[in-house]
């Protein structure tokens, strides 16, 4: 979900800050610093060499999923991976995460219906870029591909968020489907699926989010 270069603006020009931004201010590290702690155990010298490589298998897997909805072929992914990640190993694990992800799409019958949309709301003040709606049976609902090790209570206030400038923009097209967050894992290829039917807790908890980031920038000002 790539954050647009010049950020978000309201209609009337009023730059505001991403989910992501929102969200990060008050993340818990607590995932990361034992990912970290680990690879210390396991006498990883190169520690962010160790995350690059990490995240490269996911990003992978997610670029080849993207390209496929997009209409790519089999031959056009081979290149593209190829020309991506030349490690023939993480070339393995990143076939094996998307191979998992289509068998979940055609076990649903999944179809994409938009991509990567750059939203914002004019009555909460934020923007996001939401990775994808989707429809399973009859209904709409969100999409959202993560590359980690585990399932974090952020990526539940994230897809809340989305939600909020999906059908605050289209008000016509609720997503009554709830919320499909995807997760390849970081070093063992494993895919995951993960289903949430309501996340009203998580969307209050964006909302307190949103209202204590503009007043931790004003503290912020103050103390300087």
């Amino acid at each position: 979900m790539p954050t647009p270069k010049a950020g978000y603006f309201l209609k009337d020009g009023t730059k505001v800050p991403g989910t992501t931004t929102i969200i990060g201010r008050f993340k818990d590290s607590g995932g990361l610093m034992f990912w970290a702690f680990q690879q210390g155990k396991l006498g990883k010298a190169k520690l962010y060499d160790e995350a690059e490589k990490a995240a490269d298998i996911g990003t992978a897997a997610h670029g080849m999923v993207e390209l496929r909805i997009k209409g790519a072929s089999d031959a056009e992914l081979n290149d593209w991976l190829d020309k991506t990640l030349p490690d023939p190993e993480m070339q393995t694990k990143a076939r094996s995460s998307f191979v998992a992800y289509l068998k979940w799409a055609e076990m649903t019958k999944l179809v994409v219906v938009e991509q990567e949309m750059q939203l914002v709301s004019e009555q909460y003040r934020f923007g996001g870029t939401p990775d994808a709606i989707g429809m399973i049976g009859n209904e709409l609902c969100l999409l959202d591909w993560k590359t980690s090790n585990g399932v974090y209570q952020d990526y539940l206030i994230q897809l809340a968020a989305y939600r909020q400038l999906w059908e605050e923009n289209h008000p016509d097209r609720p997503l009554t489907g709830g919320f499909h967050l995807l997760r390849f894992a970081k070093e063992h290829a494993d895919f995951g699926h993960h289903y949430f039917a309501n996340l009203d807790e998580a969307w209050r908890a964006f909302v307190l989010m949103r209202e204590l980031y503009d007043i931790d920038r004003g503290l912020k000002k103050r103390a300087a």
